[in-house]
């Protein structure tokens, strides 16, 4: 098996602005795995908040690239264990997982919903983001938008913004990014329209000590993001948290995705599949585990102005499905 990777640039369609900040690109990892005239690819995005570091990616991979590429071409379960006897962080394990996942799917000639045995029968649609702007902007957006799903990025809590897009006529998530206090969560609780959000993620910043003021019981569906990474035990979000983000590169790939849907969905849980700014290449990934969960935002490619990929893709919300090997992802 041949390891290589290289670091791309993003360009961003417009601005996307969060409470973390705002930014014009993105730049992301792209590893590819090949053997026997076939390759698989897998891709996580250099993030600043979260001290994610695509150079230190980059020297880790130099360090294990003969261990791995001296791999045989086993189940991707068992290249998930040796990933974990690797040390490696969550987001670059996951490009590696989901690299493998590709791979071994294009050599099985399976997709990895055959591989999975998943059963296709709906397919929830995505959420398209709006950034962080004055609430007449982000109305306008949604508005001239068709998309049918938005989700909200809030900076800052402002009760008359919240009415007005309750009252919008469109279908709403907010997602706080950890910009609420707790008073303010509070207030949300009790105020019975907020119930009309899809969900509201991430309300505070991610900490036990704040997620313990959030009440699961309560009018909004608080969904767990930050608050929900790897090695976390989802009993004690549960009191707190209705709802869950999985994002691949902060669980660790598609092998502990799957791992993760099974324990949230026996503790009743409600999913999202997440993304992070992402080419086609990451969405692909992200894609073929849409028929597993409740929620899905996987909008990333469609805020990039150069993808690099053809594979899974979000057409205006709809999800459509490679139906190719692996997680069907070519390099254009």
């Amino acid at each position: 098996m041949v390891l290589s990777w290289q670091i791309v640039r993003f360009n961003l369609k417009e601005t996307f602005s969060i409470s973390y900040g705002s930014y014009s690109y993105r730049e992301a990892l792209i590893v590819q795995l090949s053997k026997f005239g076939h390759s698989g690819y897998g891709e996580c995005t250099g993030i600043d908040y979260y001290h994610i570091s695509l150079t230190d990616f980059d020297k880790k991979l130099h360090s294990v690239k003969e261990k791995i590429e001296s791999r045989k071409i086993n189940h991707p379960t068992d290249f998930y264990l040796f990933l974990e006897e690797l040390q490696l962080p969550s987001f670059l394990r996951s490009a590696l997982d989901c690299a493998y996942w590709d791979l071994f799917g294009k050599l099985e000639n399976r997709s990895f919903i055959e591989l999975n045995s998943i059963k296709i029968s709906v397919l929830q649609e995505s959420s398209i983001t709006i950034s962080t702007a004055p609430i007449e902007e982000q109305l306008t957006k949604i508005e001239k938008s068709s998309w049918h799903k938005f989700k909200v990025k809030c900076s800052r809590f402002d009760e008359m913004e919240i009415e007005r897009l309750i009252n919008c006529g469109k279908t709403i998530a907010l997602d706080a990014n950890g910009s609420y206090s707790a008073e303010q969560c509070k207030w949300l609780e009790n105020y019975e329209l907020s119930k009309q959000f899809t969900y509201v993620e991430q309300p505070m910043k991610p900490s036990e000590e704040n997620f313990s003021n959030l009440k699961a019981d309560k009018f909004p569906n608080w969904m767990a993001d930050e608050d929900c990474q790897e090695n976390i035990d989802l009993k004690d979000l549960q009191p707190h948290y209705r709802s869950i983000n999985i994002k691949l590169v902060k669980c660790g790939g598609l092998t502990p995705a799957l791992e993760l849907i099974k324990i949230a969905r026996n503790l009743n849980f409600k999913i999202m599949i997440g993304c992070m700014t992402e080419s086609t290449v990451g969405i692909s990934a992200g894609a073929a585990l849409v028929p597993l969960v409740d929620f899905v935002d996987l909008d990333g490619a469609n805020l990039i102005s150069n993808d690099i990929a053809s594979g899974s893709k979000i057409e205006l919300g709809k999800v459509l499905l490679s139906e190719k090997p692996g997680l069907g992802i070519h390099i254009l």
